[in-house]
């Protein structure tokens, strides 16, 4: 779904998303901070009138490793502070209504389609939301802080991003479309919603790059200058494919990735698209659909391809049948069917 879509719908009746991840729904103030504290953190939640006329709450929520997506919804004008959120980073997306947020000393007015905020949690933050129904993406802190060391080349320490999203932006709007992703795969799998060890680690890897690398922060010039190591490039750039291949069954770990390779990580991901013309996801997605086929080519009759794929780390089966076709001129269920006759 797009995001054009999404917005449309958001304001019908048929607005909620992930409806089967139901945390919280309730109508009682003290109940809602209580119980969305729980998921998030401690809270004050008030109100914007003393008899909280209106006000309703509710909190869908769908976890992975390090990261969940949320859908979260207030009925009326509420108040938020958190103060800092401390074990985590909020990527808060709107779908309906408009947000006034405090980060810092930084003033934020968020609204459907224009602007998003992503709130870090070294910084305080005090939030007002009016009719307001928004998509959040929650990152575990330690996961997002080891990975902007990894690429900066720095200590692991605290990471503070500017806090707006211009979702009219490029970086903006491809962090928006992947969101919608996030959510249709979570709505698609159901609780408890697993996903395989490679799946996971390809949609940690895609969020936190679109987040380190798409959104400016404070180690931001740091990983500039860290990525530019060309001289060691086409020797380093071997062995990293090289890696890629004989690990392109397991989950992608970039640091790793790095290690094996002998450069920094901002620098792969520069130096595969300057010589290889892709990206290292785009490389592992070429390797992973020839395993694919070597794979239905010596199928039993009985075989599925479906779980063939998700043991192969593809969560979207339409992209992959696509993809599929593309490369090879047939679809899976082809080359299944020549190997059953």
């Amino acid at each position: 779904m797009s995001a054009a879509v999404l917005e449309t719908s958001a304001r019908g009746a048929t607005a909620e998303r992930l409806a089967a991840f139901a945390r919280v729904t309730t109508d009682d103030v003290d109940e809602a901070a209580e119980q969305i504290g729980r998921i998030f953190c401690p809270h004050d939640l008030k109100p914007a009138q003393a008899r909280a006329a209106g006000f309703s709450a509710r909190h869908n929520c769908a976890a992975f490793a390090g990261f969940s997506i949320n859908y979260v919804a207030y009925g009326g004008s509420v108040s938020i502070d958190p103060g800092c959120l401390d074990r985590f980073f909020l990527v808060q997306i709107p779908l309906t209504g408009a947000a006034r947020i405090r980060a810092g000393a930084c003033e934020i007015e968020t609204a459907a389609g224009r602007t998003a905020s992503l709130l870090s949690p070294t910084i305080p933050t005090r939030m007002v939301w009016t009719d307001c129904a928004q998509i959040i993406l929650l990152l575990d802190r330690r996961m997002v802080e080891q990975r902007a060391a990894a690429l900066s080349g720095k200590a692991a320490g605290p990471v503070e991003f500017d806090p707006v999203i211009d979702l009219d932006a490029p970086s903006g709007h491809d962090l928006r479309t992947k969101l919608n992703e996030l959510m249709q795969l979570a709505e698609r799998l159901g609780p408890p919603g697993r996903l395989s060890p490679v799946a996971m680690t390809d949609w940690r890897e895609a969020l936190l790059d679109r987040l380190l690398n798409g959104q400016r922060h404070g180690l931001s010039d740091a990983i500039t200058t860290f990525s530019g190591q060309a001289e060691r490039l086409p020797r380093a750039l071997r062995a990293a494919r090289d890696h890629l291949a004989d690990n392109a069954g397991e989950p992608l770990d970039l640091a790793e990735l790095a290690c094996a390779s002998g450069v920094g990580i901002r620098a792969l991901q520069l130096g595969f698209r300057r010589h290889f013309g892709v990206s290292i996801s785009e490389m592992l997605l070429d390797m992973r659909l020839a395993g694919l086929h070597g794979r239905l080519s010596q199928a039993a009759p009985d075989a599925s391809i479906t779980e063939i794929a998700f043991d192969l780390g593809f969560t979207h089966l339409g992209r992959m049948a696509g993809a599929y076709r593309e490369k090879f001129g047939e679809t899976p269920s082809a080359t299944l069917r020549r190997r059953m006759s």
